[in-house]
């Protein structure tokens, strides 16, 4: 029992051990919740009996929930939560009504990203980069085995994609895969086994310091999922293609993919230019992400945004 104890804490992320959430986090493992779920829902559970809410008085629930100075997407996080205990513990309410209403997420400019990859130290440099590479989400790249990694074909399998996305497969540069195989192996995992939430902390911290040296704000707000956001925008600017940005974030259905075709509209106009006289020089420069734009006296000429 005490192991069994110490492990649905765990679930729960550091909620109240009361035998009500206790509980409530078992029955969540039992039915196989992923662990991030089970974390969310008992967080915000937690979070309305401290504000006083009695979890078996729908009534009461719904009356701290209104006194709160919540977001939308915040209430409707908290209203998913108890509709949830409520279905274990063989409750029943009519919610709360909300319209949460979807933002835009930031895109960050490369030369940003690239300035917090390039400022960090070897683990968090090649994590970053992975992220930046392959769009994975954090969790799905923390959780990477030296077994998914091909160093002779250079690629990276994902076979336990979050969210019930897709397993795939991504072919990265050598410079990276380079970096992952420089990485210490002292796990099964590429990047160790250390709480993927502490690391995040850790990142914070660099970011913050990072922000402070380059006097730049708009680092703070590029978290670990922004790397996947930018990716995609990215993906989608350069091939207009919608089916090949979800098959490369793994999403089933397509109506999430097309938040990026809301993002090609930039805050920087300013482009690299290349030129290209043999179809190998306009090769290698499709292939750094470079478009082509026309073709002048026998020379081909091409940009990136910076």
């Amino acid at each position: 029992m005490v192991t069994v104890e110490s492990r649905t804490t765990e679930w729960a992320a550091g909620a109240t051990r009361d035998s009500q959430l206790f509980n409530f986090a078992w029955e969540l493992k039992k039915q196989g919740l992923k662990e991030s779920t089970i974390r969310t829902y008992t967080r915000y559970l937690s979070t309305l009996k401290k504000r006083g809410a009695n979890l078996l008085d729908p009534e009461s629930v719904k009356g701290v929930i209104a006194r709160q100075e919540w977001d939308e997407k915040t209430k409707s996080l908290a209203i998913n939560a108890y509709s949830k205990f409520l279905e274990v513990n063989g409750g029943k309410w009519t919610p709360p009504k909300v319209r949460p209403t979807r933002k835009l997420p930031f895109i960050p400019l490369e030369e940003e990203l690239d300035q917090l990859i390039s400022g960090a130290n070897r683990k968090t440099t090649t994590f970053l980069q992975l992220l930046k590479e392959t769009g994975m989400r954090s969790g799905e790249a923390w959780r990477l085995k030296w077994t998914d990694l091909d160093f002779k074909n250079g690629t990276v399998v994902l076979n336990e994609p979050e969210k019930y996305g897709k397993p795939r497969m991504f072919k990265i540069d050598p410079k990276l895969m380079a970096m992952l195989n420089a990485l210490p192996k002292q796990s099964d995992l590429v990047f160790g086994g250390q709480n993927l939430r502490n690391y995040g902390r850790v990142y914070r911290k660099y970011r913050s310091k990072m922000v402070f040296k380059l006097q730049n704000p708009r680092l703070k707000r590029i978290s670990f999922h922004t790397f996947r956001h930018w990716k995609a925008t990215m993906e989608y600017a350069k091939t207009k293609d919608i089916l090949y940005v979800m098959e490369i974030l793994g999403h089933r259905d397509i109506k999430t993919t097309l938040l990026y075709t809301q993002l090609v509209h930039f805050e920087s106009e300013d482009y690299h230019s290349a030129v290209a006289k043999t179809i190998d020089e306009a090769k290698a420069l499709v292939e750094a992400g470079f478009e082509y734009v026309c073709t002048h006296e026998n020379v081909m000429l091409f940009r990136k945004r910076k």
